[in-house]
């Protein structure tokens, strides 16, 4: 966007996926204009797509061979009539190179200028453009040399612990810790593939890792004409995996002082490069009140609702007005700031299991109530397929209040009318933090997860013995009544447990979170729980309690304290029969493609030894030997799409 443009924009086109293509296209629709989504073969079927007026099909199934693909986009917008391409967040939203051929094509990229991209889209020379104007920056290395004995050198200069990061990246993907010298160079080569799948640029850069920081943003926001001003802060401190999981506006304990110095310095940063549009400057700030400058995301944020709750501002509304030439409508000083907000990012994944990306169908999808100061963003509905191709956010959820605890309530309240059955979700583990006496106390740094870890993540349970009998009553009670064509009104219709001058009782065996409970029902008591659609009425002592009981063909899907839980009949003399015919084996912990093979068979390794690298949802995943052995066989090879649960190498105890 060089220049003002005076462009009447009536249609968009928006080159993502997801909740992000949803959020766009809600505003853009609002505005009056034409809608128009692209999509790769996978996503045929997608939200986004079912949302927009008009949608091209760019083939592929990777977002290498769809949404990255320059030329299919553009060549999408011109064929839909879309004026203007808004990138939303991650794909190509920070390419320079798209930037270009967007504006060469004769189309407005509703982006900042590819300048500003290109000073800002690489780590290294944005650190030493900051380094240049003053601004505070980290200790590291951010040169061109790429070697391993370098980063090295680097590394032993710096001192560990150290932060490996993809100059080109962002959302945690190519971003390691390292703790040990030992470990760098697996880590290194780890990053780099990842940097080069998720970016198609593996260079690197090393940092010291800050002890204890909190990772505080600044949204800034500039139009054609010069002007330029910030939009407050945020608060994204709670991460796991380097990735953001809670957002909150404004920072807790942040002084309007300290408010004011990292504003005026990240809008500082974004003229010293020309910038135009929506950005956001992020920072480390540590216990002193100091801040460091990490990097300049030259795009739409995930967490933008939190500001926009904040400010009552219309971000997407701004970008496509600031394309269309027209000045920003407000001054600094003009910018609002009312109670606050936060937001948590809900992710198909296993928080049990190292939070591996989850994939399968959504058979249980329900979004909590909408209302004042309640909003969700999602780009999936119940029935979508969850693939392995793309990052597993499924949407976000975002509560405002006049003051940050009642935000944290409603948005407790909001967690808990959140229902997800079919696929693992961090769902639970979201409220497990929100909830935390500490984060209502408002600690927050970038080791809140990892430091209180056992509250977080606790051990599994085996479940009670009330829950079986929940369970098997909720079981029972939606199973479809079988009824006698020749005689619907006999005694033997039905498989109700009926016995002569005897109690009814019927034996079930059921299955849950692998655990198998034979559960004998018998006459309903006063007390036994009662289905009435989806909702599950429990007596107690006295005190009734209703919970939500979903049915899905043979799954029963059961919230039990906070969580959903699926239920399944079990054959006993099957699950005998497979469990002497089981192979034995490490599997793939989730769906994805094989990476690299490190090993060969006969060789021996050590425990801990990494086997095989998966690549789902643009992470690596190391499966790794869980004793000394001896490789005997492997079952997969390089560039192979394999499905969760599949055998890939068999190891041999020493």
């Amino acid at each position: 966007m060089s220049g003002p443009n005076t462009i009447a924009l009536s249609s968009v086109l928006v080159a993502n996926r997801g909740e992000i293509a949803c959020r766009v296209m809600r505003t853009a629709k609002a505005m009056g204009l034409t809608t128009v989504a692209v999509h790769s073969a996978t996503d045929r079927d997608a939200r986004h797509v079912r949302e927009a007026d008009i949608a091209v099909n760019l083939g592929g199934s990777k977002a290498a061979d769809s949404y990255l693909q320059i030329d299919k986009v553009i060549a999408a917008a011109k064929s839909s009539g879309a004026q203007a391409i808004h990138p939303g967040y991650g794909f190509l939203s920070e390419n320079a190179g798209f930037a270009r051929a967007v504006e060469q094509a004769g189309l407005i990229f509703l982006g900042p200028p590819a300048s500003a991209i290109d000073a800002m889209g690489s780590k290294s020379a944005a650190k030493s453009l900051m380094e240049t104007a003053g601004v505070p920056l980290v200790p590291g290395y951010h040169g061109q040399a790429q070697d391993a004995g370098t980063f090295r050198e680097a590394a032993a200069r710096i001192g560990y612990p150290v932060l490996l990061k993809a100059t080109a990246g962002g959302g945690g993907k190519g971003m390691k810790v390292v703790e040990r010298d030992e470990d760098l160079a697996e880590a290194l080569a780890s990053a780099q593939r990842e940097a080069q799948s998720s970016f198609g640029d593996s260079r690197m850069l090393v940092e010291k890792y800050v002890l204890k920081p909190r990772h505080v943003e600044i949204q800034v926001f500039a139009d054609q004409h010069g002007h330029c001003l910030y939009l407050n802060e945020r608060d994204c401190s709670i991460q796991r995996r380097h990735q953001k999981v809670v957002e909150e506006a404004p920072a807790p304990g942040l002084t309007p002082e300290l408010r004011r110095a990292m504003g005026e310095a990240a809008v500082r940063a974004a003229q010293t490069i020309g910038y135009v549009g929506a950005g956001t400057v992020e920072f480390l700030l540590d216990a002193r009140g100091e801040f460091f400058f990490m990097e300049m995301n030259t795009r739409l944020q995930v967490e933008h609702p939190v500001t926009e709750a904040i400010t009552g501002l219309d971000l997407v509304a701004w970008q496509i007005r600031v394309a269309q030439g027209e000045p920003l409508p407000i001054t600094q000083a003009q910018v609002p700031l009312n109670g606050h907000a936060i937001e948590v990012r809900l992710y198909a994944e296993d928080p049990a299991n190292d939070f591996l990306p989850a994939t399968g169908k959504l058979q249980v999808y329900r979004e909590s109530t909408p209302g004042s100061g309640r909003r969700v963003d999602s780009g999936v509905i119940e029935g979508d397929e969850v693939s392995p191709f793309y990052d597993p956010m499924l949407g976000k959820l975002i509560a405002w209040g006049e003051n940050r605890e009642q935000a944290r309530l409603r948005l407790l309240a909001m967690l808990d009318e959140f229902a997800i059955g079919g696929l693992r979700t961090n769902l639970a583990f979201l409220r497990r933090i929100i909830a935390h006496p500490a984060f209502a106390d408002a600690e927050l740094d970038t080791g809140f997860i990892p430091r209180y870890q056992a509250d977080l993540l606790p051990a599994a349970e085996a479940l009670p013995e009330a829950f079986w009998q929940t369970a098997a009553q909720a079981y029972w009670q939606s199973t479809p009544t079988q009824v006698r064509e020749d005689d619907p009104h006999s005694p033997w219709a039905g498989a109700n447990g009926l016995r002569l001058a005897l109690p009814t009782e019927v034996d079930m065996h059921l299955g849950c979170a692998g655990e198998t409970r034979k559960v004998r029902l018998r006459n309903a008591a006063s007390d036994t729980p009662r289905l009435q659609g989806d909702q599950l009425t429990v007596e107690e002592d006295g005190v009734r309690t209703r919970t939500l009981a979903i049915r899905r063909d043979d799954r029963l899907f059961l919230r039990w304290q906070g969580e959903l839980h699926m239920v399944h009949r079990v054959d006993p003399i099957a699950a005998v029969e497979a469990s002497h015919t089981q192979h034995g084996g490490l599997s793939a912990p989730m769906n994805g493609s094989i990476v690299r093979v490190l090993v060969k068979i006969g060789q021996r390794v050590e425990a801990g030894t990494p086997l095989v690298v998966l690549e789902a949802m643009k992470m690596e995943h190391s499966v790794r030997a869980g004793q000394a052995g001896t490789v005997a066989a492997l079952y997969c090879a390089e560039g192979e799409m394999v499905s969760e649960g599949t055998v890939l190498v068999e190891l041999a105890p020493q």
